[in-house]
């Protein structure tokens, strides 16, 4: 692209800062950077200061993850005998060992979700494809324990810095070396069959030892329902609760519950398939993430193996749909195939010697502290975002981050914004909403193949999530309206 000219740069920052500085916005802080596709600086605002970024956080554990690993890698989820095999019988444990694969669970991985093999229906698929290697093999007892080895990353499952709430739900699920069905358990609800019933509530996958006790109510049409985030669990136990109340012809919901031990959860599931394969385990389903353990075991052949997706698909669903637990594997698989080991400590600083060695990033303009975003400690400056977009663009893999990118209009975080404006399809771009904090980076493509990149960060500030939202879209749409010469 062109350098823009005096007059069309004065036009661009004077159209944009008379959009930040509505009075609606104006007592927030905001954070823009607007670079040409030659690097150029064509609008800043704070563009070099530190922000809150949210989800923006996961632009950076998928540029640099799609950078280093080959778009095709993948890792294997194995079983392990922890005793000899006599005449069908495994004289000992059973392990299910696990190497951060995330995808063992129920989702699409492509915008076109009727395209071949873009979606995974069943949770417990490779487990089946497991379970089957085993029927082969003659297996039909084990007389030990079904153990969920998750000591692939390190022992620590929850990030310091995530808040106590959170740690019920999906987006800051436990993360560790096995991953099933996101870590949760899906809660179906809706309202019960009359006024003052009970709501209805199932949870699925409906396993014995997790438990719910509805303490909720069905109210009339015009009632209020807020079931929703109100589902407890007993510290130190499987024991959850619902409270609150459900508007009779509400449409039923799912809420996704998180599990504090992943690696039992795993194993917990692996033990359906091999009752319905009518394999028996004679012991207790166990879970551990000491390493050394199971190491004898380990060094032997496994006795099936099954493939994960490959990473491409991971770094889709962290940017389409945003999925922290994805984000969160992907930064620890960094740690423990280019650092020191699968822990968050060595994913960040993975993360860091890329960004400045490889990327260019300037180290006083980021710290980060995890791979989500879900932490209020991760600080990211507008023009570091635009800087990191800009160097996966021109990356031999971009293809592998940019498939994931949410465009305006399609399926993904952006499918109903942009929605009636010039520039509908024409947005790139990873959304972030957090506690006072909403941001939009990615590209805006103009006429005649031109394209610019963009940050945009709005914290601290008193209007709703929603009105913020709008305001950054407004933002961007002047953007384009000014670079495309309309008024």
């Amino acid at each position: 692209m062109l350098a823009a000219s005096p007059a069309p740069a004065q036009s661009l920052a004077a159209r944009l800062d008379s959009r930040l500085d509505a009075p609606l916005f104006k007592h927030g802080l905001w954070g823009v950077a607007v670079v040409d596709s030659n690097g150029k600086l064509l609008y800043g605002r704070n563009a070099d200061r530190l922000f809150i970024p949210a989800s923006n956080t996961k632009i950076v554990v998928s540029a640099v993850a799609a950078a280093l690993f080959p778009p095709k890698w993948s890792v294997k989820t194995s079983l392990y005998a922890n005793g000899p095999v006599v005449d069908g019988v495994l004289q000992g444990d059973l392990v299910l060992y696990g190497r951060g694969d995330p995808t063992i669970s129920r989702r699409c991985y492509a915008v076109d979700s009727t395209a071949a093999a873009a979606c995974d229906t069943d949770p417990f698929g490779r487990l089946r494809m497991l379970v089957d290697s085993l029927r082969v093999r003659g297996i039909r007892v084990i007389a030990g324990d079904l153990v969920g080895d998750g000591s692939y990353f390190e022992p620590a499952t929850v990030h310091p810095t995530w808040e106590g709430f959170d740690l019920n739900w999906w987006y800051a699920a436990p993360v560790s070396g096995l991953a099933f069905n996101d870590n949760s358990v899906d809660i179906v609800w809706g309202p019960g069959p009359a006024e003052n019933a009970p709501a209805t509530i199932r949870l699925q996958p409906a396993f014995a030892e997790i438990t719910l006790e509805n303490r909720t109510r069905t109210v009339a049409p015009e009632g209020v329902t807020d079931l929703a985030d109100r589902v407890y669990r007993e510290p130190g136990t499987l024991r959850l609760w619902a409270e609150g109340t459900v508007a009779l012809g509400r449409s039923e919901r799912t809420d996704y519950f998180a599990l504090p031990d992943p690696n039992w959860f795993a194993a917990r599931a692996l033990r359906e398939v091999l009752a319905e394969n009518s394999i028996a385990v004679r012991g207790a389903t166990r879970s551990t993430t000491d390493s050394v353990k199971y190491l004898a075991a380990r060094s032997m052949p496994p006795l099936a193996e099954v493939d994960s997706r490959p990473v491409r698909d991971w770094v889709f669903a962290v940017l389409n749909t945003s999925q922290n637990l994805f984000a969160e594997l992907l930064l620890k698989q960094l740690g423990r195939q280019f650092g020191k080991a699968g822990s968050w400590e060595e994913g960040l600083a993975v993360e860091h010697r890329f960004l400045i060695d490889s990327m260019g990033v300037d180290s006083t303009q980021f710290r980060l502290s995890d791979g989500s975003g879900l932490s209020s400690q991760n600080l990211v400056s507008p023009v570091a975002l635009a800087k990191i977009l800009q160097f996966i663009r021109r990356h031999p893999h971009h293809e592998a981050f940019s498939a994931g990118l949410p465009r305006s209009g399609a399926a993904g975080s952006l499918r109903t914004r942009f929605l009636g404006t010039p520039f509908e399809g024409r947005v790139l771009a990873k959304t972030g909403t957090t506690s006072l904090a909403s941001t939009l980076s990615g590209f805006l493509e103009l006429p005649k193949g031109r394209w610019v990149t963009f940050s945009v960060q709005s914290n601290h500030y008193t209007a709703s999530d929603a009105v913020m939202k709008a305001g950054i879209d407004s933002v961007v749409v002047e953007l384009a309206r000014a670079l495309s010469g309309k008024r």
